[in-house]
């Protein structure tokens, strides 16, 4: 099986393909060449799965690519542990945005183009996760943000979807250029972009401990930009512009994901520094509480998801700075699902109801069970309620926390997961429950085409917690190189469980029991909750205008000083070309005047240099 895992991508870019030459004539039928690729990349993808659970041996297929003097690059495919699990999830919550998309964009124009954009970006992930070196993930790395561009704009036509494109490619790109630089000094030292002989040349003292310090600071750099964390987390709120399930498929497996991949991937490097791991531990605690907080508030039903997001993907940051390897990759795997979730039931409200905003939604749940049913079960599982995936990976990045010995990175962690809770139960309650604050009559539940990818999801969330039973933590401590499983204090699993029943208790009685919704205007630390700590206009007073006056000083430049000059050069040309037009009016007795002045002179000159001489 481990051998044509290859064509694991190769099903998406045939689909891309297709779509490309065919959409037109296919209209909605690209639904189902999307699909049906997809579904074949998920069989394969879900065999390669089980066989690695059984504990085969890892894969590698490498071929020469290019030579350069001695050096010689190679490309091909892994097989291991991490990559594994990837596949079979990337696969899975991508297959499912494919069967979900077939409702939700039903009747949109341009349907075979948005199936072809997500081909292509499913294309590009699942070839950045068997990639067996670090120059041909860093391709593919780059061509998920290229493609989720194209995704986030797919309103093309509406200014902010435009903007927010721009601001995912752009601030994307900041964070790709640790990468970039981090690779090549990686090169310069080892001679070699291969995962395997990097970890090699780390683990016998080839590299300086400095150097090692360094250059795992610049990966995760890049992984910053993608997962969104603090300070380059701005672009993913802003992302929520594109079709939901645009929003599901990069916010639950795949483009976030690949920050916290990246790192995972690259985990020997950061063992071997205490400064990058603290580095990552710190980041990543505070983007979970920071994003949690701005989710307290926040109206739009996709923007609290987004926000949600990002303080997971902290939580994880957190667990890989704490030596927490098994707790990050776990719930890696568990937020995939139950996000992915609460992204398509948050699209089917959209769908029916027609707004984002939860202020005006209430009483939802009556007309549309089954969504209720899943978001409830989605809700509860990133709360982290005992029984569901949520709770399981929860606990055990607490536990790494508190093992790392860092107390202070514990309680933020503890608080994030209360208002994890709260917000998740606000949400839940303002959409939902209570009496209907829309005057939409024509509410009803979405198609089956919608509800059933929710359910496989709901499920997922449920029983993938469970993997921790059936020795997921030794599966992935088979590579080696990686962290033991921590196991911490009962008390923390207790503390764990009453956070999570405070928080949802806390947004019943803010929030439940028909209570009106306040529509007054935020005020003091609310308002600061509501904007975002300002963050956006920090970066446009501080990095947007300087840089705007510095390119309209630019211009001003390269339009009065250069280009001045280059039109008086010009208006000296035309000048001496004229004075010689005017020389050259074939009349004999100026030609003769000229002569003898010329003369003249030359004869003064002569005269003028044997008297000086």
């Amino acid at each position: 099986m481990f051998e044509i895992a290859w064509l694991i991508p190769l099903f998406p870019l045939i689909s891309f393909v297709l779509l490309v030459a065919f959409g037109r004539q296919l209209k909605e039928g690209a639904a189902y060449v999307g699909i049906v690729s997809l579904l074949a990349s998920f069989a394969l993808a879900l065999g390669v799965f089980i066989q690695k659970l059984g504990g085969a041996e890892n894969y590698l297929y490498n071929i020469d690519w290019l030579k350069v003097g001695d050096k010689t690059f190679t490309m091909g495919f892994e097989i291991n542990e991490l990559n594994a699990m990837m596949l079979f999830v990337v696969t899975l919550v991508s297959l499912m945005v494919h069967i979900y998309s077939k409702g939700y964009m039903h009747g949109d124009e341009r349907f075979p183009v948005f199936y072809s954009y997500l081909a292509l970006f499913t294309f590009s992930m699942l070839s950045l996760v068997i990639s067996p070196n670090l120059l041909q993930a860093y391709i593919f790395w780059e061509l998920v943000g290229a493609t989720s561009f194209l995704l986030i704009g797919f309103y093309y036509f509406k200014p902010s979807a435009r903007a927010a494109a721009k601001k995912a490619f752009i601030t994307t790109r900041i964070g790709d250029l640790g990468i970039f630089i981090g690779i090549s000094l990686i090169f310069w030292k080892t001679g070699t972009f291969d995962y395997a002989g990097v970890f090699e040349a780390a683990e016998s003292g080839a590299l300086a401990p400095g150097f090692i310090t360094l250059v795992a600071i610049l990966l995760f750099f890049g992984a910053v930009g993608k997962s969104g964390q603090f300070p380059l987390h701005i672009w993913l709120p802003d992302a929520m512009e594109g079709p939901t399930p645009v929003s599901a498929l990069i916010h639950a497996a795949t483009m976030v994901a690949a920050g916290v991949y990246l790192v995972a991937r690259t985990y020997p490097l950061f063992e071997a520094s205490q400064t990058a791991m603290m580095t990552v531990a710190i980041i990543g605690g505070f983007t979970s509480i920071f994003a949690a907080s701005i989710g307290l508030v926040q109206n739009d039903i996709k923007r609290v998801l987004a926000y949600s997001t990002v303080s997971q993907l902290g939580y994880m940051m957190l667990a890989l700075g704490s030596f927490g390897y098994i707790a990050g990759v776990f719930h890696l795997f568990t937020h995939a699902f139950f996000k992915a979730l609460l992204f398509l039931a948050a699209g089917s409200v959209i769908h029916s109801v027609g707004t984002q905003d939860i202020k005006e939604m209430g009483g939802v749940g009556k007309d549309m069970k089954i969504t209720r049913a899943v978001f409830l079960i989605g809700a509860l599982a990133i709360a982290g309620v005992p029984g569901l995936s949520g709770f399981f990976s929860k606990d055990e990045i607490l536990m790494a926390a508190w093992e790392s010995g860092n107390g202070i990175l514990f309680w933020l962690a503890l608080i994030a997961a209360i208002m994890t809770a709260f917000y998740m139960f606000r949400l839940y309650f303002l959409t939902f429950t209570g009496k209907p604050r829309h005057n939409n009559h024509h509410v009803h539940e979405s198609p089956f085409n919608m509800t059933f990818p929710m359910m496989i999801l709901a499920g997922l969330a449920i029983v993938s917690g469970y993997f921790v039973y059936a020795g997921f933590g030794e599966y992935l401590g088979a590579e080696g190189t990686i962290a033991e499983e921590v196991h911490g204090p009962g008390w923390i699993m207790a503390l764990s469980i009453i956070a999570a029943f405070f928080g949802i208790a806390l947004a019943w009685v803010m929030y439940g029991r028909n209570k009106k919704v306040k529509t007054d205007e935020p005020v003091g630390l609310h308002k600061l909750l509501y904007n975002k700590y300002y963050v956006d206009e920090a970066y446009q007073a501080g990095v947007i205008r300087p840089y705007t006056i510095f390119g309209y000083i630019l211009k001003f430049f390269d339009h009065y000083v250069v280009g001045g000059l280059v039109q008086l050069t010009a208006y000296i040309s035309v000048a001496i070309g004229k004075l010689g037009a005017r020389l050259q009016n074939g009349q004999v007795q100026a030609y003769g005047l000229i002569t003898i002045i010329g003369l003249v002179l030359l004869f003064i000159s002569l005269t003028a240099g044997r008297l000086l001489g």
